[in-house]
C-alpha cells in the first residue's frame, strides 16, 4: 500500500496518488503537475544557440533588505486597507464614539510605528509603493 517515493530525477505520474494525501489535495497536485508538464519554453531560432539559464546573483545583505522592504510594503498595504474600511464604518455610523477614538488612535500608532521602521532602515513610505507596470502603483495615492 505504501509505495516508495520516486527516485531523484523521476516523477510520480498523475495517476499515482501521493502517500497520505487527501483526495482533493491529490487531485489539485496532479492537475498542477500536469499544467507544469505541459508548459514548454518558446522555441529558439535554429541559427541561434540556446542561451544558458540566467542566474540571480544576490548577496546576503541585499536579500535581507529586499525582504524587509517587501514586508514593510505588505504591512503598509494592509494598514491602508484597514484605514479605508474603518472610514467606511465611521461614515456608515456602525461604530460608537469610543470605538472611533480607539480605532483612530490605533491606526495613527500603526502609521507612526511603520514610519519609524522605514526611517530606521532608510526608506520613506513612498519608497514602499511598488510600480506594477501597466497596472499602476501597488498602493493607492495618499489622501
Amino acid at each position: 500500500m505504501n509505495e516508495p517515493d520516486p527516485a531523484p530525477g523521476e516523477r510520480r505520474t498523475p495517476s499515482e496518488p501521493s502517500p497520505g494525501a487527501s483526495p482533493p489535495l491529490d487531485r489539485a497536485g496532479s492537475a498542477l503537475n500536469d499544467a507544469f508538464r505541459l508548459l514548454q519554453a518558446p522555441p529558439t531560432p535554429a541559427d541561434e544557440p540556446p542561451r544558458p539559464a540566467r542566474r540571480l546573483r544576490t548577496d546576503h545583505e541585499s536579500v535581507e533588505e529586499d525582504l524587509l522592504k517587501l514586508v514593510l510594503t505588505v504591512v503598509e498595504l494592509l494598514r491602508q486597507l484597514i484605514e479605508r474600511q474603518a472610514l467606511r464604518r465611521v461614515d456608515a455610523g456602525d461604530l460608537t464614539d469610543d470605538q472611533e477614538e480607539e480605532l483612530g488612535a490605533t491606526l495613527m500608532a500603526l502609521h507612526d510605528a511603520l514610519s519609524d521602521l522605514c526611517a530606521e532602515h532608510g526608506y520613506t513610505l513612498q519608497d514602499l509603493n511598488l510600480d506594477l507596470g501597466p497596472l499602476g502603483p501597488l498602493l493607492p495615492p495618499a489622501d
